[in-house]
């Protein structure tokens, strides 16, 4: 079986980490083959949404310890391995951010480390209940800095620093009031639940919600007044779109819209 398992329900891919042996882990395998099938997602104009999982009984849980042990191996004590290694993963986690389709994180079980920094770089988490969620390289003698960029840009930064220093777990009540995940359902309920969710966003207009999601993430790091400069200029592209006139006509004309992308 492939370590990366691609599945196509209409406009839904859903991508399942298939290392269950591993907890799924990160390892080189597995971070080159989500590359390549990013890469391959971000030229597919018959997806809309994509969905991440996990098979077996964790989401993830990090990058692989057993696979930087031998990288540390080499006669620079691993400093090449290990500055590729997190850059090819800080790569992974930009082109979910930078994919035109919302991606929509599916945890369960566990979430650990990177694969909690996986869960915090997508646009969107369905979370089955009872998931743990960490960054508990403190707990081994290994802060985890790369992942702390994702965490730290969706949860308040006294509850980062928090998870970052103790390396304690917090369950779904706490990672939905912090922000981490949207929504957190029975374990029996999460395919359909995350299901509805890309469901709901997939009948959207597609050049709308690439426009929406390259603007969103670029307008967080501007200061407010080049940040209205430039969605601005998104709204007025996104305007100039022959299906948002036929959205706009078909709203006041209260008919479903008939759009062409």
């Amino acid at each position: 079986m492939p370590i990366l398992i691609r599945q196509d329900e209409g406009p839904v891919a859903r991508l399942t980490l298939n290392a269950p042996e591993k907890l799924n882990a990160l390892s080189d395998a597995m971070l080159e083959a989500l590359q390549s099938e990013l890469g391959a997602l971000r030229e597919d104009r018959t997806i809309r949404v994509v969905v991440l999982a996990g098979a077996g009984k964790a989401f993830c849980a990090g990058h692989d310890l057993k696979e930087m042990q031998r990288g540390r191996q080499a006669e620079d004590g691993g400093r090449a391995y290990f500055a590729d290694l997190f850059g090819r993963c800080a790569g992974v986690m930009t082109a979910i951010r930078d994919l035109p389709q919302p991606v929509i994180a599916r945890p369960h079980g566990i979430a650990t480390a990177a694969g909690c920094q996986l869960v915090a770089s997508c646009d969107m988490a369905v979370a089955a209940e009872g998931t743990r969620f960490g960054v508990n390289g403190v707990n081994i003698g290994l802060f985890c800095s790369t992942p702390m960029v994702a965490l730290s840009r969706n949860v308040p930064r006294k509850q980062a620093f928090e998870m970052l220093t103790t390396g304690e777990f917090i369950g779904t009540d706490r990672a939905l009031a912090v922000g981490l995940i949207n929504r957190a359902v029975p374990m029996d309920a999460l395919d359909d639940a995350t299901a509805e969710l890309a469901k709901t966003v997939a009948a959207k207009l597609g050049t709308a919600v690439k426009i929406g999601k390259q603007a969103f993430y670029r307008q967080l790091e501007m200061p407010l007044d080049e940040a209205y400069a430039y969605t601005r200029d998104a709204m007025v592209e996104n305007m100039l779109d022959r299906d948002t006139a036929e959205g706009i006509s078909a709203f006041i004309e209260k008919r479903p819209p008939g759009w062409t992308q």
